[in-house]
């Protein structure tokens, strides 16, 4: 069965019935809908997500937003059960991400957080509160 025959099938099942007008005019407010969340918005939102689904990387932008002012490269070794080059490879994928911001200090490379990410973290804090 196709996705426009389930659709026509359910609209038919809540309607009682189901002409290919009423369709058609359901499709386009779905077309719509899609379009409003599309866009480079929504890629930028994945590429957010997917930065923090990994613990580590997720720990860093905690300790960052916690520890509120910039940290060394070096001062993540002893807080990380990793390696230096993965503590590297996950400071450059959340800097991509917009989450964090680097900045050069002679020859060290000291990391913040972006106020996106600390908005992040400020409404999975507030979220947790809300479901039991």
């Amino acid at each position: 069965m196709s996705a426009r025959d389930r659709l026509q099938r359910y609209l038919t099942d809540e309607r009682g019935s189901c002409g290919s007008e009423a369709l058609e005019q359901r499709l386009d407010e779905l077309d719509a809908l899609d379009a409003a969340v599309g866009g480079p918005d929504l890629e930028s939102d994945v590429d957010l997500l997917s930065a923090l689904s990994n613990e580590t990387r997720y720990k860093i932008v905690r300790i960052l937003h916690t520890a509120n002012e910039e940290l060394c490269v070096c001062e993540f070794a002893p807080l990380l059960d990793v390696s230096d080059s993965a503590i590297s490879h996950a400071l450059s994928q959340l800097t991509e991400a917009g989450l964090l911001t680097r900045r050069k200090d002679g020859k060290w490379r000291k990391y913040s957080v972006t106020n996106r990410a600390t908005a992040v973290l400020i409404a999975l804090d507030g979220s947790r509160s809300i479901d039991p």
